[in-house]
């Protein structure tokens, strides 16, 4: 299974049942040692349906360099590949699901879409701190010590 993380914190981060322990190559040489623009941020990661069952974990702790979603999300997805096929639309089609009302010609307010290759597939969310992360800034979506990270999938489903 996967391995546990130590953080610079010196805590261990569990992302799935560890049978060894791994180092992380950035905590080496300590804190002091990092750059300024090499911080390093702590989330709490909460996961549902599918991506709960391929972790085996619902939450765990996850240290990662730097201080965006997008950030978190090429850390998290460099070691947990399988992730990002579970989560990220590649194409527009993989991102809609024909189930959904058509979009009404003119919308309200200032609507925005994540482009492509930053969108979920179809029934899976990213959340941050309770809202998804297409409600704020996309993957562009700041991140601080203690927020939460939410991997949702299946969003819904219907027959």
């Amino acid at each position: 299974m996967f391995a546990r993380r130590l953080t610079r914190l010196g805590r261990v981060s569990i992302g799935m049942t560890a049978t060894r322990e791994a180092t992380d190559p950035r905590t080496e040489d300590g804190p002091e040692s990092a750059s300024s623009t090499d911080a390093t941020t702590t989330v709490t990661v909460k996961c549902t349906g599918h991506v709960r069952t391929e972790l085996g974990e619902d939450e765990f702790e996850y240290a990662f360099a730097g201080e965006t979603l997008r950030a978190f999300l090429d850390d998290l997805f460099e070691e947990y590949p399988e992730l990002q096929e579970m989560l990220i639309a590649e194409t527009e089609a993989d991102a809609t699901h024909s189930g959904w009302a058509p979009t009404p010609e003119e919308l309200p307010g200032t609507w925005t879409k994540n482009p492509i290759g930053e969108q979920t597939i179809a029934y899976a969310r990213i959340l941050v701190n309770g809202r998804f992360n297409e409600n704020e800034r996309g993957f562009d979506t700041e991140l601080t010590d203690g927020d939460r990270v939410a991997l949702v999938y299946p969003f819904m489903f219907c027959c």
